[in-house]
């Protein structure tokens, strides 16, 4: 009798644990997450300080690289590219420094391997102000590396008929340019400046932030308060 009398209140108490432990295994790998977040987050950040010194290196012989599995994000590289500037060209919504507008994204023809071109970033207009013309370009382009975005649940679809883009989305820009068999990354272009009327430029974000261990604490911290608030209901209920 006094076995059956007691199961109900075993089967109170099993409810509760496995929710706390679920709770409380969910809370700790949000926290190893950003962890790994804060390792990557690191890594970024020393290789934008590294390019503050750093000279241009040829592009094609980086892009090889990367079609045979290397990371070449961040590295700052040039090409000859003398149409950029009066080529065809695509808009990409940004937002800049508080302004809204567009990225100018073009087309260099290329020839490293598999790639026959690579997109270029020529950098941030703000939105209303027109596009000014441009000339040829009779020395290198020099640039960083960037790896093309992905889109997520918020981001909307791209109007390529519109010339509206809202994420980049690299073989269907190049597609739209008609430049084939594009490289996975873009050229954010450094130089040469801008002609007049023309987008400015913005390779490099001016502040990366990186609140990553902070996130990683307070996951932790959550972690820790759930298991304390479990075990002290769980003293308070034997008490009783």
């Amino acid at each position: 009798m006094t076995g059956t009398t007691s199961r109900p209140g075993r089967r109170f108490e099993i409810v509760p644990t496995i929710a706390a432990v679920i709770g409380i295994a969910i809370l700790i790998g949000l926290g190893v997450w950003q962890i790994q977040r804060l390792h990557w987050k690191e890594a970024i950040l020393a290789r934008v300080a590294a390019l503050e010194n750093a000279p241009p290196r040829p592009l094609e012989p980086l892009l090889l690289r990367a079609a045979a599995g290397a990371d070449v994000d961040y590295h700052r590289v040039q090409a000859t590219c003398p149409e950029l500037e009066i080529g065809p060209y695509l808009r990409l919504y940004a937002v800049w420094q508080g302004y809204g507008g567009y990225r100018i994204i073009a087309a260099c023809p290329i020839a490293a391997g598999p790639y026959r071109a690579i997109l270029v970033d020529r950098g941030f207009i703000a939105q209303g102000l027109p596009l000014g013309g441009g000339r040829p370009l009779t020395d290198p382009i020099v640039g960083v590396l960037r790896k093309g975005d992905t889109r997520n649940f918020v981001t909307p679809a791209n109007q390529p008929r519109q010339n509206l883009w809202y994420w980049r989305d690299i073989p269907a820009m190049a597609a739209a340019l008609g430049a084939s068999a594009p490289a996975p990354s873009f050229l954010m272009l450094e130089r040469p400046p801008p002609p007049p009327g023309g987008p400015t430029l913005a390779a490099i974000p001016a502040d990366i932030p990186n609140n990553h261990l902070q996130y990683a604490i307070t996951w932790f911290g959550l972690a820790l308060a759930l298991a304390g608030v479990y075990l002290a209901s769980l003293w308070t209920r034997r008490r009783g």
